[in-house]
């Protein structure tokens, strides 16, 4: 069974990005780091992607969506590298 709840990392990335999960420490515990190096790999390959798609500067509605699947890949980076963190020093 796989530990990522898409089934893949790229299926967790996916419902990181769309908001139907958050990315919780407890999640994260049950990750290897090999596991959250992975799913740091798909999430940071996601907010790439979504930086490069072009929307129209008129399209209010449009440009929030982007920025909140952005904010939302972001924070998930950042609880994995503090995980991570955590990890290497053994706390």
């Amino acid at each position: 069974m796989s530990p990522f709840l898409g089934g893949s990392a790229y299926g967790m990335a996916g419902q990181i990005s769309e908001g139907y999960t958050l990315l919780t420490a407890v999640q994260l515990k049950r990750l290897t780091l090999d596991e959250m190096a992975q799913l740091q790999f798909e999430l940071e390959r996601l907010a790439r992607d979504l930086r490069a798609e072009q929307v129209p500067l008129d399209d209010i509605p449009a440009l929030q969506a982007k920025n909140r699947r952005l904010s939302r890949i972001t924070s998930a980076l950042q609880a994995i590298q503090a995980a991570r963190a955590r990890w290497r020093h053994g706390s």
